[in-house]
């Protein structure tokens, strides 16, 4: 008996969702391959604590041999997709090339940080999607507090332990409120200049916070932020990003020594290439996540386009969860074509949102309930641990140990600068150049990097809402 080959490419919310429900579905009777860069999936929502020294990088990572036993694991980038030969092409981690033939396609790439026309990010500014990006800027914030108290003068003390986010949406939200935690900590250590503290400065060109988020959550994140002395400038965006400092649009230029990119994400560059429609780069499918003209190619995740069945003419936006819950969706469907069961449409409910502020702070409202304070922190880790495939009890007992003990300030150097470069379409993927700069290199060296996989337009996107 052959068994049907299933192809998915990518292992993110959508890509790994899909495989573990197909072979459960499939029950042996289909042959799936996973193609996807790194062993492992990544829980994007909680990278703030590896990036400020919650969690440990492992923590927030899933094994995929260890969780997907039935589904057969290949290393490597997709970098084109033949819809009439039936084949995808990919390189493997060592430069080798491949080619892997389906029967089915599941196409579930993902997403990579959002580009904007601004002088100066792509060299100075560094994204926030994957781990090589959290480690490096917890290097990064480590080091530049351990430079700011040896600091010749106050102006180079107080640049370094300024420290700017663009972009109010989940993931800059996160960031800046974890982050102003962890610079209080750090100082705590140390004595800097005249009694200098951190900045902290959140920007976005929304009117507030969590633009894509129901106004009270906006209301209470915007709260915890400015209470904890983070300075949050709505109506405010990047006009220029140097080695010394951030121009802003309003002709202010704030010294500085990091610039952290969370404005949002771009679709994969991949699905650009299939000369199929697309809306705002990503991938147009039906209501079954299907890709018209091609009923044996499903997408789902960040780089396809689903018809919102709640708001017709509009698209689900780019989010995890709308992710997880369209990769159980093209499961089903896949399967169905397979013989197992029916195809059913992707429709979703609102259960409402979490936003982690770090600390006992979150601000929640399951099933439209508005929450605050310590019992949204409650509500909202629960949310995380559900969600995760594994690693419960270890992500448990690192919160704990984080409550109890003093977080470990040691900067390593082992991801640097160049290593995680903000234009790439892999951001869980360190880049290695020929020519890679010294260790203790920061954000302001020259960018020796080797040429990203794809390069995408500019786009204006939605802001993230992971």
């Amino acid at each position: 008996m052959i068994r049907s080959r299933i192809v998915i490419i990518g292992a993110g919310f959508a890509g790994y969702r899909t495989a573990h429900t197909l072979s459960r579905l499939a029950r042996g009777k289909a042959g799936i391959t996973l193609l996807n860069p790194t062993d492992h999936f990544l829980h994007l929502p909680l990278l703030p604590h590896v990036a400020t020294g919650v969690l440990e990088p492992r923590r927030v990572t899933v094994s995929l041999p260890g969780t997907l036993p039935d589904v057969r694991l290949v290393l490597g980038e997709a970098d084109g997709v033949d819809l009439e030969q039936h084949k995808v092409t990919y390189t493997d981690p060592e430069g080798t090339r491949g080619e892997l033939s389906y029967d089915r396609l599941v196409l579930s790439v993902g997403s990579a940080n959002k580009l904007l026309p601004v002088p100066g990010v792509a060299e100075h500014t560094h994204g926030f999607r994957g781990l090589p990006e959290a480690l490096y800027l917890r290097d990064h914030i480590t080091r530049q507090v351990e430079l700011a108290a040896a600091a010749p003068d106050a102006e180079t003390c107080r640049a370094r332990c300024t420290f700017v986010v663009a972009g109010a949406g989940h993931t800059g939200v996160g960031l800046a409120a974890h982050g102003r935690l962890f610079t209080d900590a750090l100082v705590r250590k140390g004595a800097l200049w005249n009694g200098i503290r951190p900045r902290w400065l959140l920007l976005d060109t929304a009117d507030r916070v969590l633009p894509g988020l129901d106004e009270r959550l906006s209301a209470t994140a915007d709260r915890v932020l400015r209470g904890r002395g983070v300075d949050v400038r709505t109506g405010t965006s990047v006009k220029e990003a140097t080695p010394e400092g951030v121009l802003l649009d309003d002709g202010e230029f704030i010294g500085t020594r990091t610039l952290a990119w969370c404005v949002g994400v771009r679709p994969d560059p991949l699905v650009a290439g299939l000369g199929r429609p697309l809306e705002r780069g990503r991938l147009r499918v039906d209501p079954w996540l299907s890709v018209p003209g091609h009923p044996e190619v499903f997408a789902c995740g960040d780089a396809a386009a689903v018809p919102d069945q709640h708001h017709p003419g509009r698209y689900t936006p780019m989010t995890a969860r709308h992710a997880w819950r369209q990769g159980a969706t093209a499961a089903h469907n896949v399967a169905a074509t397979l013989g197992h069961g029916t195809r059913r449409r992707y429709r979703h409910r609102d259960l409402g949102s979490t936003v982690d502020l770090g600390g006992a702070k979150a601000a929640a409202n399951p099933l439209g309930i508005p929450l605050s304070g310590p019992l949204a922190g409650a509500v909202t880790r629960g949310h995380h641990l559900a969600a995760m495939p594994g690693n419960r009890v270890r992500v448990a007992a690192d919160w704990l140990l984080d409550a109890l003990l003093p977080r470990q300030a040691v900067q390593f150097g082992l991801v640097r600068s160049a290593t995680a470069p903000l234009d790439t379409a892999s951001p869980g993927l360190a880049r290695f150049p020929a020519a890679a700069p010294h260790p203790t290199d920061d954000r302001h060296d020259p960018h020796a990097q080797e040429p990203s996989r794809h390069r995408a337009n500019h786009r204006e996107d939605p802001h993230d809402q992971q």
